[in-house]
């Protein structure tokens, strides 16, 4: 497995880090009936308080059999979870409480107002008692609604049916339903899947005001690699078990290499003042040298052919992700 730790440790820091964490799970298994393997194979991780966690893997990795049984919608076959103090095997309803969920698929009743919906969702949770009309409602459960609407930029639309909104203003009345009894920590299921890329990318600028604003843990899946690049920590699953986890930069320094582009009028020339320098490079649409560092202003300098194109390029995420993943399909195919 290759995990990168996302701090270096002192004793008894780690003790100190495990106390703060929202999220604490320990050897988690999960195996179905007439299974060969299990769907969830000894995985361990922890989320600190009021930060952003992202769990990635491909389809049938795991991922949500591990959030099904976080958001306590099944059962766990072994292993320990505790989520804001509570334990999930003895106390799944204080649990309940303490979490908002945005699924993939909108779980809203279209034919009810925006505010019908969250009004309706208040009851079930017991936050606020369940009034026939918004102005009969207590004025903190009004005024909630009114700050949390103004947050997420969807104040105008809270009393048209639902099913008037577009797909990115339902996510966002998902959002600011889920938030209502404030939970400790916000699971998001694939929240931008089917969006276009402008809702999603206002839907990540509300989501960064939720955080700024309430100190609320965000726990995501997602298949859009560029969303989790701001994350605190990710985890990433293959086959049940967790195979990488540390911060984006970390997974990014560790598994894939920074390097340097350059082109010139004469190609023809740079190409062989780079085989005389006996370096390393592709040829493409450009040249691309695995260096990085001090090495590229070495490198300049000796070149005596004039350029046209100099570049630094850094790897992204999701490049470090599909080679932790091709990895472990390498593997399993040599098993």
């Amino acid at each position: 497995m290759q995990t990168i730790t996302t701090s270096e440790s002192q004793p008894g820091q780690e003790r100190e880090a495990t106390a703060e964490a929202v999220i604490q799970v320990e050897d988690l298994v999960k195996r179905y009936k007439k299974a060969e393997r299990n769907a969830v194979d000894g995985v361990s991780f922890s989320v600190p308080a009021g930060s952003l966690f992202a769990l990635l893997g491909p389809n049938g990795a795991g991922k949500t059999t591990v959030i099904s049984i976080l958001t306590t919608t099944l059962s766990p076959s072994a292993g320990r979870v505790r989520i804001a103090g509570y334990d999930l095997e003895k106390q799944a309803h204080q649990i309940r409480r303490q979490i908002g969920i945005v699924f993939q698929k909108p779980s809203l009743d279209e034919n009810l107002t925006a505010e019908e919906n969250v009004r309706l969702h208040a009851s079930l949770y017991g936050v606020y008692p369940y009034r026939p009309a918004f102005r009969l409602m207590p004025a903190a459960y009004r005024q909630q609604v009114e700050a949390l609407a103004e947050l997420l930029d969807i104040s105008e639309s809270l009393f048209r049916p639902v099913k008037t909104f577009s797909g990115g203003m339902k996510r966002k009345l998902e959002i600011l339903r889920g938030l209502l009894h404030r939970p400790a920590v916000l699971f998001l299921d694939e929240p931008t899947t089917g969006l276009d890329p402008e809702s999603r990318h206002s839907l990540w600028d509300y989501l960064r005001r939720v955080r700024a604003t309430g100190r609320t843990t965000i726990f995501l899946t997602t298949h859009y690699l560029e969303e989790v690049e701001e994350a605190d920590a990710v985890c990433i699953m293959s086959r049940g078990k967790i195979v990488a986890s540390g911060t984006p930069a970390q997974l990014k320094t560790a598994l894939t290499r920074a390097s340097l582009l350059l082109d010139a009028p004469d190609r023809p020339r740079l190409r062989q003042e780079l085989q005389q320098l006996g370096l390393p490079f592709q040829e493409g649409a450009v040249f691309e040298l695995p260096i990085a560092g001090p090495a590229v202003q070495r490198l300049l300098q000796r070149l005596e052919t004039p350029l046209s194109l100099v570049q630094t390029r850094t790897p992204s995420l999701e490049e470090a992700y599909l080679e932790i993943i091709g990895r472990q399909t390498l593997e399993s195919e040599e098993e």
